[in-house]
C-alpha cells in the first residue's frame, strides 16, 4: 500500500514538471520578420606584418617601485612546476611530506634540541709532554725529512 502512495506521488510530480516545462517551451511570441534585408558588411581587412627587425620584448613594462622585503616575502615560496611535483610524486606527497617537515622543526623548537648539521669545530693540537717531544725530535730532526719520510 505504501508503495502504491509513492509512485502515485511521483507521478504526480514528474507530470506537473512535464506540463510546467512544456509551457515554458511554447513562448507565445512568435519569431520577428526581419524589418530590413540590407545588412551592412565590413571591407576587407588586412593584417600588418610586425617588424622583424625589433625583437618583441615581453619585458618592456616592468613595475619601476621595487617594495622592501616585508613578512611575506621571506614565507613565500615559489609553487613547484608540474615536472618538479610529478618528480616528487605528486601534490599528496609533497603535502604529507610538508606536513612531516613543519611537525619536526615545531618539535625541534619545543625541545631545544641541538640542530641536525652542526658546525665544524677544530680541535686543539695534541699536548705533548717532555718525552713525548724529545722522541719526536729524535725522529724527525729538521721537518723537511720529516715530509719525505712519510711520503715513502
Amino acid at each position: 500500500m505504501a508503495q502504491g502512495k509513492g509512485l502515485r506521488q511521483t507521478t504526480l510530480l514528474a507530470g506537473a514538471l512535464l506540463v510546467g516545462a512544456a509551457q515554458g517551451q511554447e513562448g507565445g511570441a512568435a519569431l520577428p520578420e526581419r524589418a530590413n534585408d540590407q545588412v551592412t558588411t565590413l571591407g576587407e581587412v588586412r593584417a600588418l606584418k610586425p617588424d622583424e627587425e625589433v625583437p618583441l620584448d615581453l619585458y618592456r613594462f616592468k613595475n619601476p617601485v621595487e617594495p622592501a622585503p616585508n613578512a611575506f616575502n621571506r614565507a613565500w615560496r615559489e609553487p613547484p612546476s608540474l615536472q618538479e611535483a610529478g618528480m616528487r610524486g605528486g601534490y599528496v606527497m609533497m603535502g604529507i611530506n610538508y606536513a612531516i617537515a613543519k611537525t619536526a622543526q615545531g618539535l625541534h623548537t619545543v625541545t631545544r634540541a641541538p640542530d641536525q648539521i652542526q658546525p665544524a669545530v677544530a680541535r686543539p693540537p695534541p699536548g705533548l709532554d717532555a718525552d713525548q717531544q724529545r722522541r719526536a725530535l729524535q725522529v724527525c730532526p729538521a721537518e723537511q725529512e720529516c715530509s719525505t719520510a712519510a711520503r715513502d
